[in-house]
């Protein structure tokens, strides 16, 4: 089991991150939520990560911090729920927010998510209820600055990202361009990927 990796982060292309160890290039699937966070290409990081190995594929979770990593194994326990909708749920809201969410039953707030109906939100909040009794709310680390990308593939990578969290490709570029047009000086994709992601919630 890869429980943390240590290296150089080399390529960001949402939802995926690129970590070079010891000459290795370690492909990792991480939450939007991971990626407002992580520091410069050519900075050194660490992830505290999870594996999968399946039949077709062995995939590599990586989380900033240590109580995202718990959430998400936590959210992939649940009947119904794979990695993917984990880091979907975990890329909209931190890890506070969705135990705040499932302690007061707020189906609605849980449907807003992509890829979550109201049954699946029904299940969640009643399995996950009880694995969260001991959970202690942690303040979130801020975000660090990211380089600077030209416009186009500001758009491109955001798309791409919000596609592959489970909307649909309509959804991703009408919430994009909204939030382009509101908001002119933004200069990443990380941030434009935020702020599409709240005025779809």
């Amino acid at each position: 089991m890869i429980g943390q990796i240590r290296g150089i982060i080399v390529a960001k292309n949402p939802p995926e991150i690129l970590v070079e160890v010891a000459g290795i290039t370690y492909e990792i699937q991480v939450p939007m939520s991971t990626l407002y966070k992580l520091p410069e290409l050519g900075q050194q990081l660490l992830l505290h990560t999870h594996f999968v190995v399946r039949e077709d594929a062995q995939l590599l979770y990586g989380f900033y911090e240590s109580k995202d990593k718990t959430m998400f194994r936590s959210l992939i326990k649940v009947n119904g729920v794979g990695p993917k909708m984990a880091l979907a749920i975990l890329s909209g809201m931190e890890p506070d927010e969705f135990v705040r969410i499932v302690r007061s039953n707020d189906v609605t707030a849980m449907i807003n998510m992509p890829g979550i109906g109201k049954k699946t939100a029904e299940r969640l909040i009643i399995e996950m209820r009880d694995r969260l009794k001991d959970w202690s709310a942690v303040e979130s680390l801020e975000s660090g600055s990211n380089p600077k990308e030209t416009p186009n593939s500001i758009t491109r990578d955001a798309e791409t990202a919000m596609i592959s969290l489970g909307y649909k490709p309509q959804q991703a570029a009408r919430a994009i361009a909204m939030v382009m047009k509101e908001n002119n000086d933004i200069t990443d994709s990380e941030e434009l990927i935020r702020h599409a992601l709240k005025s779809m919630a």
